[in-house]
């Protein structure tokens, strides 16, 4: 092999067209599967998302405040699914107690945490002001 070349990172890599986005999806669809198998925190927030979605659409406000409140709860899940893939990074790691893994976990739950607070923030505007 040339020293020029450089090695690809990856062999999913080299697809293209509508097989990378065929493909795409599948692996969306099987981490959207994975995360409400495995994570509880993330099929809480389905069942929330599932409730609260229909409901801003149900209630008085325009279009860009139903836009608002559903945006806001979506931004809930996708937050769990990077806090998730975070979490299992670290798992996959190493399982023993460190520092920066805590720092890394605790720092993708305040993620989430400040994601619900807009949900709270956002739903308050647009109902109340």
């Amino acid at each position: 092999m040339p020293l020029n070349k450089p090695l690809p990172e990856s062999p999913y890599k080299g697809k293209t067209g509508l097989r990378r986005i065929w493909n795409a999806l599948g692996y969306s669809i099987h981490g959207f599967v994975d995360a409400y198998r495995h994570e509880s925190a993330f099929r809480q927030e389905v069942v929330l998302a599932a409730v609260l979605i229909p409901l801003s659409l149900l209630l008085p406000a325009s279009g860009t405040g139903h836009a608002l409140m559903a945006g806001s709860i979506l931004l809930v899940l996708l937050v769990e699914l990077l806090n998730s893939a975070v979490e299992a990074a670290v798992d996959r790691i190493s399982l023993e107690d460190h520092l920066l893994a805590k720092r890394a976990k605790d720092i993708g739950s305040a993620a989430v945490l400040v994601s619900l607070i807009h949900v709270l923030v956002v739903w308050g505007l647009v109902l109340f002001f």
